[in-house]
């Protein structure tokens, strides 16, 4: 096998190779060894069937698996010797026909990690909020945990819903005179005024008391995921069975077990201590996102298009599930060629900066251990609520797991380039609290959970 490499851009390789025909044969002769081992043929014993046979008899599938093998063993061995590691999949451009005495000819293209001339990234300077802990910030903790543990319980006097009341009610729905069977529903149960249901819905049962009904037009959104229903007007018939109403548990003895506490002075200094640890993850990821900014205006770099078209996708699917997630038709976020052009630039400057900081660990000599790549899959898979070991294999299956460390790898690359800067941290003005500090701790609140 004799093969050349042909630069098509700073980042795409495409390699010709040429196979004689002694190797063609070689690899057909292997392929027919492995199809007879086990054949049965009438009039032959079982691995006995003479090897003219077993490729005139399968040849079409002898020839296949020796052509997929020869490919494996030749990229294996190419990829080596050039010492490259691809970024994208091998595509194998059309080939000659694979067949017995004669030359084989093929050729196959990839994308590499770009070649980064890294500027200095020791000393950078940044600054970042020292964080103080108020006491109204461990109220608002506080109520925030009182809100996860309540309850919800029947209002027993005859009052309209109120937002944030848990209702339950029955629902006709009818376009014109035909009755909507597959999308009406009995004993159906949402939040009120929050936005889990349509505002015509919610005000046919807005003036409602349990036990009443009442009937009204609907009118579906355009975007609304249910096709046979958007944009449609629809006859909707109610009735309200019941009012639930949340309740918060007390500041008792049993509220605060559940914390493995003895006192509300043990559970606030508990509270404030999270509420300070995890803002102040949140204040130095701030830190390092400038940091990396720096960094990655600084560098002039040829992006791999697989590597950013894969970015692109991801990005487009998450914005689809979370419109699916609301009820919306996900086409209205437009079509395959807009939505790409939409997040280019994001996907891009992602890009960058993850091939920045991997070269950064390559130059730093990071590693990612076996344990740190379990610890990985066990905090994800805890996070999103499935096995380790189902998302182990998904990462198997999908080719992830490169990826994954990669992913890790980038991680620890941030990490270093925080241990070398030089942080300013500036005093957390007490009577300048934003709305944006209130959302870093409800953010903070959410990751503790």
């Amino acid at each position: 096998m004799e093969y050349n490499v042909e630069e098509l851009s700073p980042v795409k390789r495409k390699v010709k190779v040429k196979v004689p025909a002694e190797e063609v044969n070689a690899a057909i002769d292997a392929a027919v060894a492995i199809f007879k081992k086990d054949l049965k043929l009438s009039g032959f014993r079982k691995g006995k069937v003479p090897s003219y046979i077993v490729e005139s008899r399968f040849k079409d599938d002898i020839y296949r698996e020796a052509e997929a093998g020869l490919l494996n063993v030749h990229f294996n061995e190419i990829l080596g010797e050039l010492n490259l590691r691809p970024v994208s999949p091998l595509i194998l451009d059309p080939t000659d026909e694979f067949k017995r005495d004669v030359d084989f000819n093929y050729s196959f293209t990839f994308e590499i990690k770009p070649e980064i001339e890294l500027p200095e990234y020791h000393g950078l300077k940044v600054k970042q909020k020292k964080v103080k802990i108020r006491d109204e910030q461990v109220d608002r903790a506080i109520e925030h945990l009182r809100n996860q543990y309540a309850k919800y319980e029947i209002v027993k006097e005859d009052r309209k819903p109120q937002k944030g009341d848990k209702v339950v009610v029955s629902f006709k729905l009818y376009d014109g005179d035909k009755f909507l069977k597959d999308v009406s529903r009995d004993f159906f149960e949402f939040f009120y005024g929050v936005g889990d249901a349509l505002e015509d819905f919610e005000k046919l049962i807005a003036d409602l008391v349990p036990g009443g009904k009442n009937q009204g037009e609907i009118t579906f959104p355009e975007d609304f995921l249910n096709k046979s229903l958007a944009g449609k007007k629809i006859r909707a018939e109610v009735e309200l069975h019941s009012i639930k109403e949340k309740v918060l548990p007390e500041l008792d003895d049993e509220f605060l077990s559940k914390f493995a506490v003895n006192s509300v002075e043990e559970l606030r200094d508990i509270v404030a201590k999270s509420l300070k640890r995890n803002i102040e993850d949140i204040e130095k990821s701030i830190a390092q996102k400038k940091l990396l900014d720096k960094i990655v205006e600084k560098v002039d770099v040829v992006l791999p298009d697989s590597l950013v078209e894969k970015q692109i996708q991801s990005m487009v699917e998450r914005e689809r599930e979370k419109l699916e997630r609301q009820g919306k038709d996900p086409n209205i976020l437009g079509s395959e060629e807009e939505l790409k052009e939409k997040f280019r630039p994001e996907a891009e400057l992602i890009v960058k900066s993850q091939l920045i900081l991997l070269e950064i660990a390559e130059k730093e000599e990071l590693t990612v251990t076996n344990e740190e790549v379990d610890q990985k899959i066990a905090i994800t898979a805890y996070q999103m609520g499935v096995d380790p070991e189902v998302l182990r294999e998904f990462y198997i299956k999908n080719n992830l797991m490169f990826a994954l460390r990669d992913s890790i790898l980038a991680d620890k690359a941030m990490e270093k380039v925080y241990e070398y800067a030089e942080i300013e941290y500036e005093e957390d003005n007490e009577d300048e609290e934003s709305s944006e500090n209130k959302e870093e701790e409800d953010s903070s609140l959410d990751q503790e959970e």
